[in-house]
């Protein structure tokens, strides 16, 4: 893991996103969004690749599209 100011931007980045997401699913008893928002909070402490943190993240976002597309 770095800490260059890149890293920790996309690291608070994601977190961010993760929290709403969170906040969002348990407010409004939606289990995707529950569910990606910990995983978006999550993973960033697994992953050490900037290139890899930004593919996840990605792929995160298009199955909670996918998902939620479906009718979830």
């Amino acid at each position: 893991m770095s800490l260059s100011p890149g890293w920790i931007l996309i690291e608070l980045l994601l977190g961010g996103i993760g929290f709403v997401l969170f906040t969002y699913g348990r407010k409004q008893e939606r289990p995707p969004q529950l569910v990606t928002g910990i995983l978006y909070m999550v993973y960033p402490f697994f992953v050490t690749s900037p290139a890899w943190l930004i593919v996840v993240g990605l792929l995160l976002g298009g199955g909670l599209w996918w998902v939620v597309r479906l009718g979830w």
